[in-house]
């Protein structure tokens, strides 16, 4: 093969294993929620600079209940700051698993690809007669281009 940039092997048990562990994730994080693309733009982010204000308030406040309306849960606030704090280096290292997967399928049709062509451009040539004519006319399909219909002419 000319070109081969990963080997992958996952054995049925490798893959039942991993399905587990993702069935144990979503088992576990039954509290997630999904946005519509709507309802992200609406929302107020938070970036890093406004992290450390948030961080900054959440210590304050706790500090200073005093002078917190009474409908204002402080319990669930400090919540939101553990939960965050929980949830992040997790989001972190899926992520980086996440794009590792991608860049792996990626790598793997890329392989699938290039031996596929070079395959096709010997079966074109070294195939002839064969009997592969209609298997080289299938896989030839993937080339052919439909033509443009010219526009008529305006009269």
């Amino acid at each position: 093969m000319p070109q081969n940039r990963i080997s992958l092997r996952l054995t049925n048990d490798d893959v039942t294993d991993i399905e587990g562990a993702i069935t144990t994730m979503e088992q576990r994080l039954t509290g997630l929620i999904g946005l519509s693309p709507d309802e992200r733009r609406e929302l107020t982010k938070m970036g890093d600079k406004s992290e450390a204000f948030c961080r900054a308030a959440v210590t304050t406040l706790a500090n200073h209940q005093d002078v917190l309306p009474r409908g204002f849960s402080l319990e669930e606030y400090q919540a939101d700051l553990a939960a965050l704090d929980i949830l992040r280096p997790l989001l972190n290292r899926l992520q980086r698993l996440y794009d590792r997967m991608v860049d792996t399928e990626m790598a793997l049709g890329s392989d699938l690809m290039v031996a596929s062509l070079e395959g096709y451009a010997h079966l074109k040539v070294a195939g002839r007669g064969d009997g592969l004519d209609t298997l080289k006319e299938a896989l030839g399909a993937r080339f052919n281009r439909k033509r443009r219909q010219e526009p008529e002419p305006a009269v």
